[in-house]
């Protein structure tokens, strides 16, 4: 039942896979871990983009609702109890990992292979890009269990897909297929079967090659956008701008714009 997260880097793309095949790449307390882990590791050698995806038939099913999973038994303890600190303290243990991770300064796509439930869902939702292959299944299902989303995919799904849509999942817990995902905005992407992770890589590279602080800049405006008014948004805009013509980068871009050549960016 022991899992791990991979970490695999291709030339500028970091490929982070979640494998606990056993159990649909569900997370338990190893397996937060270990996300917090690949996530010190990144930070010390920062790609330009990231792909999540996980192993076998799941994305990951999100939390692992079981008696070995020694969070289960502590969330147990607290709903007998009916200790809100302790269920808060065992909730932000749970996304503080998720946070970290989805907080590194460079695009996240997530892979979505297979099954996507519950925190899985939550996980995908918080990356920036989702490619999602078309037999894949995606859905909310944390009021099945009589739970809501708190791994940060409430806010997030409504940010995304819009408040009515966003109850509509959520409140009805019911799977989503790949053609209704791509037409509400869910994904960004569908691909054939068995081909999500090379559409995905197929992405990452298109935004590889581009200047890697412009990325990471207007990466970094369209993040703050969504908790920002849009005059203060506006005003950021124009900071990160200026700091970017500033760092020279665009020279590269520029020069070879003019010489009618392939940019290459420095790292």
């Amino acid at each position: 039942m022991s899992g791990k997260i991979l970490l695999e880097r291709k030339n500028k793309i970091a490929l982070v896979t979640i494998s606990r095949i056993s159990r649909k790449n569900t997370f338990d307390e190893s397996m937060f871990s270990a996300l917090e882990k690949v996530t010190a590791e990144l930070k010390l050698e920062l790609p330009r983009v990231i792909i999540i995806t996980g192993v076998g038939d799941a994305f990951s099913a999100g939390f692992d609702v079981s008696p070995e999973n020694p969070l289960t038994a502590d969330f147990m303890k607290v709903m007998d109890s009916s200790d809100v600190k302790t269920a808060r303290k065992l909730v932000c243990r749970m996304r503080k990992a998720v946070d970290e991770f989805i907080a590194l300064p460079v695009p996240i796509i997530a892979a979505i292979n297979g099954l996507a439930y519950g925190g899985g869902m939550e996980l995908a939702v918080r990356c920036d890009l989702r490619v999602m292959d078309q037999t894949a299944q995606l859905c909310f299902s944390e009021v099945r269990l009589g739970l809501m989303p708190d791994w940060g995919g409430g806010p997030c799904l409504a940010g995304l897909v819009g408040s009515a849509v966003a109850t509509d999942l959520i409140l009805t817990a019911r799977a989503v297929g790949a053609g209704e995902a791509l037409n509400i905005g869910l994904v960004n992407r569908v691909s054939d079967a068995g081909q999500n992770l090379n559409e995905a890589l197929n992405l990452a590279a298109q935004i590889a090659q581009n200047g890697p602080k412009a990325v990471r800049q207007a990466l970094y405006i369209i993040r703050q956008s969504q908790r920002l008014s849009l005059e203060k948004a506006l005003d950021l805009e124009i900071d990160l701008a200026a700091e970017l013509i500033a760092s020279g980068e665009c020279m590269y871009g520029i020069t070879a714009f003019m010489e009618k050549k392939k940019p290459e960016f420095p790292d």
